[in-house]
């Protein structure tokens, strides 16, 4: 008889981790959403069909009483600390390394078989590297630089868990996020910030725009992560769009559906200096080896985003 799987899915309330509930659903899996908080009523809807569950992550006590009763067969884990302009500099971030570490083992020992965590781009060198392949282009840590918390939290877990999972014969898997927007971004994040501001018939201040970056709607990286998961395939995979663009090209968009593109100021906000001109992902993994493909083109996901964001803003009357 066919074990269930049971997906434990951390930060399934999140930017992110809510887009992978229902792809997971689809593939027959049990799916058990952590929320942090206490309970309440103002359940996202994209966490329909799940059995939801309140926890704090970062209290050992309470995740070995959700894991005991649980026992998921799976675990997709998103929790992190992601607040704009605090997680790259955060402490915080060795607390959730500490709390993911602790996540892992104790899933392992109530019978998990397989866990696929989230990890970022800026693991990557980006002084060294603008196409960004898993497995031989450079991490940070080997620049022999100085590294921010949150990269070096996510580096450290990310070895953490391949040693882990090697130590004790466990299926698992990172998938190394790179740039993604839509529905329920944080409005200080690129695209959301773009919106808003035009919506409002304010000024959106930007770069010069001219770096290079793929983008990825927030609903394909959520059903990438569920089709990692409900895989084999080891080890790190980044999870980006075959498709690149500037970020001027992407503004612009944006502006063109709006109808403002009076109102757009590229230039008008200084460049980090550590920024890298190009970064992308290569993503022949994620293509032949998961055999996925996103479902929104950029036009499509941009839209997508646009309409969202109509419904959450005062828009005034456009001219």
């Amino acid at each position: 008889m066919t074990q269930p799987k049971r997906a434990l899915v951390t930060g399934s309330g999140g930017f992110i981790g809510r887009w992978s509930v229902q792809p997971l659903i689809g593939k027959g899996f049990e799916v058990h959403a952590l929320l942090s908080g206490s309970p309440r009523h103002d359940v996202p809807t994209e966490l329909q069909g799940a059995r939801l569950h309140f926890a704090d992550l970062l209290e050992a006590g309470q995740i070995d009483a959700l894991l005991e009763r649980i026992t998921p067969t799976h675990l997709l884990h998103f929790a992190w600390i992601a607040t704009p302009g605090v997680y790259w500099h955060s402490p915080d971030n060795f607390r959730w390394l500490n709390a993911s570490e602790h996540l892992l083992r104790r899933f392992r020992s109530f019978g998990g078989v397989r866990a696929v965590m989230a990890g970022s781009c800026a693991e990557y060198d980006w002084s060294k590297v603008g196409v960004c392949v898993e497995g031989s282009s450079p991490l940070a840590d080997a620049a022999g630089t100085s590294l921010t918390p949150y990269t070096a939290a996510k580096i450290a877990m990310q070895k953490s868990l391949a040693q882990f999972s090697h130590q004790e014969r466990l299926s698992s898997a990172w998938g190394r996020i790179f740039f993604q927007y839509g529905p329920h971004e944080h409005q200080d994040r690129l695209v959301a910030s773009v919106i808003r501001h035009l919506l409002l018939g304010q000024e959106a201040l930007c770069t010069h725009g001219r770096q290079v970056r793929s983008f990825l709607h927030v609903a394909d990286v959520g059903a990438a992560f569920a089709r990692l998961l409900d895989s084999e395939v080891q080890g790190p995979v980044n999870i980006g769009s075959g498709e690149r663009t500037s970020v001027a090209e992407l503004i612009e968009r944006i502006a063109r559906e709006i109808g403002r593109t009076q109102l757009v100021r590229l230039g008008a906000r200084p460049t980090a200096a550590d920024e890298p001109p190009l970064l992308l992902p290569d993503v022949e993994r994620l293509r032949a080896e998961l055999q996925w493909r996103p479902r929104f083109s950029l036009a499509e996901g941009l839209s997508d985003s646009i309409a969202w964001w109509r419904q959450k803003v005062a828009a005034p009357a456009f001219s």
